[in-house]
């Protein structure tokens, strides 16, 4: 009788959650585990994190049908300037997107763009109806889990800047940012004075918004 079992092959969810349930072992080396982790999943990407200010204070005031129309006119905005600067969605949570580049200089012209577009869209608009955008951006190494998720340092670091620190039209930046730009090395970069917990360096990306 031959035996068989199910093969688990390529970067993803299930791969993970094999070594990760190996990892939980006894007696597992879990240096090891750790190292065929990150050999596997391991890449370097800008990360980028979207949020909307006072998207919260709105709902409460305005409803869930307000709530829908920003996150549909915000996407509506948002999306193609990403695509076109060949940027990868890798989730939307709410008010917020999640998104991946390759190459630093890419992330940042979108982030430009994008704050652009709101300037533009919100034009002979009541408060209540404009798009604020907060952006928050780090580079480095993380897991990326196929196109479904993504892990890592940075990661987190581009949410806290982006969800939990930036004001409207600000776009926030770790330092791996400032040093891998190229296109935008002459602009300004001033530190904030308050940085998130959990990053060492952040700064405030300075842009002609027009």
């Amino acid at each position: 009788m031959i035996n068989s079992r199910t093969l688990v092959t390529g970067a993803s969810k299930a791969r993970l959650d094999q070594l990760i349930l190996s990892r939980l072992q006894p007696g597992t080396d879990k240096k090891e585990i750790d190292k065929r982790i990150w050999d596997l999943f391991g890449e370097v990407w800008c990360v980028m994190f979207t949020d909307l200010s006072g998207f919260s204070r709105g709902v409460a005031e305005y409803g869930i049908i307000h709530f829908l129309q920003t996150i549909h006119e915000s996407e509506r905005l948002f999306i193609p300037i990403i695509e076109e600067n060949d940027g990868i969605l890798i989730k939307a949570e709410g008010d917020s997107l999640l998104v991946i580049f390759k190459q630093v200089d890419k992330a940042l012209k979108a982030a430009i763009t994008m704050q652009k577009a709101c300037k533009e869209y919100n034009q002979n608009k009541g408060d209540t109806e404009k798009v604020l955008l907060c952006l928050g951006l780090g580079y480095g190494e993380i897991l990326k889990i196929g196109d479904d998720d993504v892990f890592g340092r940075e990661v987190n670091a581009a949410s806290k800047l982006g969800e939990d620190t930036a004001e409207p039209w600000e776009i926030l930046v770790t330092e791996s940012i400032k040093v891998n730009t190229s296109v935008y090395k002459d602009h300004s970069f001033n530190d904030l004075a308050h940085v998130p917990s959990g990053i060492d360096k952040a700064f405030k990306f300075t842009y002609d918004l027009g």
